[in-house]
């Protein structure tokens, strides 16, 4: 199988672990954050609509990002659990990182920003730096299930082996 599909495959799995886990540590109280719905309402300001499409969103951005990944294995001539990982490292750094949680209250339309006014009714709370505002354990979560994405899809195209 080629390293592009292969890649694709782990990224499906990948998806439903990574997903899977942030849900587990929603329920656990480890955060707050649910992705489902941060992805949907940037769409739908119906709660269970955007939950709904933030999944779909949500499969998708995992199957691009693993795309992202089989480029660069073929770029570097190799893939694997380790690198896999080191990238789902990088990948969970920018995810939870300071420059998304700045990036992300200024382009999504549901979310309240520190600059809302009290005119405004924001249907999300902004993230905060490195996600403080949806739990104290959040950051360290959402590395953490990014780094095994990556490994599984590291797994997937270095033949499973």
């Amino acid at each position: 199988m080629s390293v592009v599909w292969a890649s694709l495959a782990g990224g499906f799995v990948g998806t439903i672990v990574l997903t899977t886990g942030l849900r587990v540590a929603q329920e656990a109280g480890l955060t707050r954050m649910d992705i489902p719905l941060l992805l949907g309402t940037a769409f739908s300001e119906s709660r269970s609509r955007a939950t709904v499409i933030g999944y779909f969103v949500h499969f998708a951005g995992g199957l691009v990002f693993s795309l992202g990944y089989a480029a660069i294995f073929l770029a570097v001539g190799r893939e694997g659990v380790a690198l896999g990982a080191g990238l789902g490292l990088a990948h969970g750094l920018v995810s939870g990182g300071p420059i998304v949680n700045a990036l992300l209250p200024a382009v999504h339309p549901r979310m309240g920003t520190p600059w809302s006014d009290s005119d405004e009714t924001p249907l999300l709370e902004p993230p905060g730096f490195l996600l403080a505002n949806y739990g104290r354990h959040t950051a360290v979560v959402t590395l953490v299930l990014h780094v095994v994405y990556g490994a599984i899809v590291g797994w997937f195209a270095g033949g499973l082996t």
